[in-house]
């Protein structure tokens, strides 16, 4: 059974881990490199699930990119014609 990972909820290593199914060698990794995106706090990292959803599938960041980008040439384009 998968868990629905959540794009607003913060996650642990340990769960990261677990829900991408790698080693904790491999998380530490891709802290170390910056190939996850996190926050310490009181020296553990909290991951957003964002991020996760970032690594497994990058098809929904550019998504989400190109629909910010044309929000925001609209609201541009709006703003221009006052």
């Amino acid at each position: 059974m998968t868990e629905e990972i959540k794009a607003n909820a913060i996650y642990t290593t340990e769960e990261t881990q677990k829900l991408l199914k790698i080693s904790e060698s491999t998380i530490k990794r891709m802290l170390k490199k910056g190939l996850i995106k996190a926050n310490k706090v009181g020296g553990q990292y909290r991951i957003l699930g964002k991020e996760i959803l970032r690594l497994v599938s990058p098809e929904v960041e550019k998504k989400a990119i190109k629909s910010y980008l044309n929000l925001k040439n609209k609201v541009v384009d709006t703003i221009n014609k006052w």
